[in-house]
């Protein structure tokens, strides 16, 4: 086979690796991330509670010399290392956009849609019941999903549930994603400055340069990150933000110029074949060998494929359980969050994450189909959306986050928690009921697809 040629299974084996890599990966991350806020919950409410709230206030400093940059260790974990989850989140959207379920309008069609209905249905729920101006500001907190929490509980259903269903959710997330960040953005953030903008404008150019300049290592584009990352903090805007803009800026092909990747690897491994016995004492020539052998099998993926794949581990198991430590620990006070606005917020959230996600989902597609704006994928059924719908109130960690920027009262902001926790158990649990009926039916049935 010529060289162009064989690469290509190579690639697709890598990429089919790469996506059960990431649907394992989140699934396990559920797991610790339930783990992590059980435990921040255990030890809220324990004797030691005042530990708990005394290392999250602890201040963090970085700096040189006088220049010294303090803040608490709950800011560095919200601001600073939810920055790479928005950054993961920033690529993923700019991987679908340029060769996923995003990249075809017809098929983007329905999960858009439903994502749509999904986000528009819990907010008027939870409007519905918070009317008062104090309360109604936590609009948007009931209407994201948690893609690791949902994927996770997809896979206690185990490997029965259909493909195409697996595809929705997973993209119906990833749009959720999006919309919450435009929310954040243009919801909840403060007094814009425009002197912060151009600094992180400027950070931006610097990475385009990089990249015109076809710098591949991911190390070269921290200092212009942390430059987008100030910029955005010193214009009023949630920082963490930079790594959408970053993620969205990720090229989707390599930046190899001199020959494709997998050719370079291939003439490489075949030089060292031949002549690395007879040159074995030439350590110039074996080094520029070994460094254009980095070279090549690093840009085999394209940056947006192969930096997602490294930061994706270190984002499901460090900054997400992290994240869910520092903020779902919530002193369950029923005198304080049992009745009046506290009340109403915790029960608004709940409802509308439990009820309010496959209402708007279910109507959402229904309509859709109706006006024939889009169909049911092979393999899904009416059975199929309701279990997305259901999945998709699982709302963990935008939920909290979203729930941080639109309450600064403690009493308040504790009931947004600890709605966002209660309704996403109880959407885990109708989500893995109506799944497992759903899949007997469909598995005793014995046909290819389930019914619609």
């Amino acid at each position: 086979a010529t060289p162009g040629s064989s690469h290509a299974p190579f690639l697709a084996d890598r990429l089919a690796d790469g996506f059960g890599r990431f649907l394992r990966i989140e699934a396990v991350s559920g797991a610790v991330l339930l783990l992590a806020a059980a435990l921040a919950l255990i030890w809220a409410n324990s004797p030691l509670a005042a530990s708990y709230h005394a290392l999250w206030e602890a201040p963090l400093s970085l700096g040189i010399g006088s220049l010294v940059f303090s803040r608490p260790l709950h800011f560095w974990v919200n601001d600073g290392l939810m920055t790479f989850f928005f950054l993961v989140v920033g690529m993923e959207v700019r991987n679908e956009l340029h060769d996923g379920a995003l990249s075809q309008p017809r098929q983007a069609a329905l999960p858009v849609l439903a994502a749509m209905g999904g986000v528009m249905a819990p907010a008027l729920i939870f409007l519905a019941l918070n009317g008062a101006p104090a309360q109604r500001h936590g609009w948007a907190v009931p209407t994201a999903t948690d893609i690791a929490f949902a994927v996770g509980v997809l896979a206690l259903l185990g490997r029965g549930v259909p493909t195409n269903v697996r595809v929705i959710l997973l993209t119906l997330a990833i749009i959720d994603d999006i919309i919450a960040v435009l929310i954040i953005a243009l919801f909840y953030s403060g007094g814009l400055a425009p002197a912060g903008f151009l600094v992180a404008g400027m950070g931006a150019l610097v990475v385009l340069a990089f990249q015109r300049a076809g710098l591949g290592s991911a190390w070269a584009y921290v200092a212009p990150g942390a430059i987008v990352w100030g910029g955005l903090m010193m214009s009023g805007a949630h920082p963490a933000l930079a790594g959408v803009v970053l993620g969205l800026m990720t090229p989707v092909h390599a930046l190899w110029r001199q020959a494709a990747p997998a050719r370079v690897v291939a003439r490489v491994a075949g030089e060292l074949a031949d002549d690395g016995l007879r040159r074995h004492g030439d350590e110039r020539w074996l080094a520029g060998a070994l460094r254009q052998l980095r070279g090549g099998t690093r840009e085999i993926l394209p940056p947006v494929v192969r930096v997602q794949l490294m930061l994706r581990p270190w984002v499901a198991y460090v900054v997400m359980p992290l994240f869910a430590l520092a903020n779902a620990g919530v002193a369950v006070n029923l005198d304080a969050l049992g009745s009046g606005a506290p009340a109403w917020i915790m029960g608004g959230v709940a409802v509308a994450l439990v009820l309010g996600k496959p209402l708007g989902i279910m109507a959402a597609v229904w309509g859709s189909i109706r006006l024939g704006w889009c169909r049911l994928p092979p393999g899904v059924g009416w059975d199929g959306v309701l279990l997305v719908g259901l999945l998709a109130g699982i709302g963990f960690t935008m939920s909290i986050f979203v729930a941080l920027l639109a309450y600064a009262e403690p009493v308040l902001l504790d009931a947004a928690r600890l709605g966002v926790l209660a309704g996403s158990l109880c959407a885990a649990l109708l989500g893995l009921a109506w799944g497992s009926f759903y899949l007997r039916q469909f598995h005793g049935s014995g046909e290819d697809a389930p019914s619609g």
